[in-house]
């Protein structure tokens, strides 16, 4: 299929701004919900010329509905970790290769290749459960870094700080991809000094710990690994992409994932850069699923292709962008 191609293909705004359009029309044509949604609001797609008015679909839809763009039996589905007794969202994947082509493009667009780097994952909450998007894409950069110290790490925490020392000291590029209660545990065990290690940090507590502010995890997260800098990974189980942070909190995205920012008291009107709201999240890698989505994050745009992401909306459930339930 051409669209398939011309994701991963983008190379500027114009590039961007018609494949979101074409993509917009596919699944507006292809996928009962996305569309009763778009008839609800009154968008149709003669009114849709430019990427700001294409409408994207409340993110808690995912809970509740199956979000297919035609018909086809998944790959694979992924499933959100959830707290006890919530509803998890559903994410039906119609071919994994889409989702490996457009991870593997989102990390070297701004990491480089996979190959270079040792990949350590700590993510035991993930490990601990089926359908995470998040495993899949770590178990990949295992296997692709080719070193064999790469692998998973459950509860390992000693093993693991013997590794990563190890492997640091003899100038290995290393990747630590983790679940910031499992990093903490790591570093309130062991302090580092680390001079070649990429700690990265994929957020959240899962209810293991009292989630804290980024800047006071990053803090903390610097002093224990003795490091000037901690990386985030951006992604959740609706997407197929991710975007990333080198540090301070600001996410760049690649060329075929963009974000916008919402009013948080009116989810169809747009804002300014610099002005706080709701993440709209546009993933072109998503063209079988919904590539237009109003997560229940707060953000900010600060340039042309960055972005502070600031947490999560209060009551995120029923304010911001549940409109209404289909």
């Amino acid at each position: 299929m051409h669209l398939e191609k011309a994701i991963f293909s983008i190379k500027n705004q114009q590039d961007f701004k018609q494949t979101a359009l074409e993509v917009f029309q596919f699944q507006y044509q292809n996928n009962t919900v996305y569309n009763k949604f778009c008839s609800l609001i009154n968008r149709k797609p003669a009114s849709v010329k430019n990427v700001e008015d294409i409408p994207f679909l409340p993110i808690s839809f995912f809970k509740s509905h199956e979000i297919k763009t035609t018909a086809f039996s998944p790959e694979i589905v992924f499933t959100s970790s959830g707290t006890t007794g919530s509803t998890t969202s559903k994410h039906p994947v119609k071919k994994l290769s889409l989702y490996q082509k457009s991870f593997i493009k989102c990390f070297t667009e701004i990491y480089g290749e996979i190959e270079n780097y040792v990949t350590l994952a700590l993510l035991p909450s993930y490990l601990e459960r089926k359908g995470s998007s998040l495993i899949t894409m770590a178990d990949y950069f295992i296997k692709e870094s080719k070193h064999p110290e790469s692998g998973f790490y459950l509860n390992e925490l000693e093993q693991l700080g013997i590794i990563l020392e190890k492997l640091d000291k003899a100038g290995k590029k290393v990747l630590l991809i983790g679940v910031s209660f499992a990093l903490l545990d790591l570093i309130e065990q062991k302090q580092f000094s680390l001079k070649n290690t990429i700690i990265m940090e994929t957020g959240g507590m899962k209810g293991r710990r009292k989630e804290i502010i980024r800047e006071e995890l990053h803090q903390l997260l610097k002093n224990g690994f003795g490091v000037n800098k901690i990386h985030s990974e951006y992604g959740m189980t609706e997407l197929l992409s991710q975007a990333y942070s080198k540090g301070n909190g600001i996410f760049e995205c690649p060329k075929h994932m963009q974000l916008l920012i919402r009013d948080p008291e009116d989810a169809l009107s747009l804002i300014p850069n610099h002005k706080t709201g709701g993440i709209n999240v546009i993933d072109l890698a998503n063209l079988y699923s919904c590539a237009f989505i109003a997560t229940q994050d707060l953000g900010k745009k600060i340039g042309a292709n960055q972005y502070e992401i600031l947490g999560r909306f209060d009551n995120s459930d029923v304010r911001g962008c549940n409109l209404m339930a289909l």
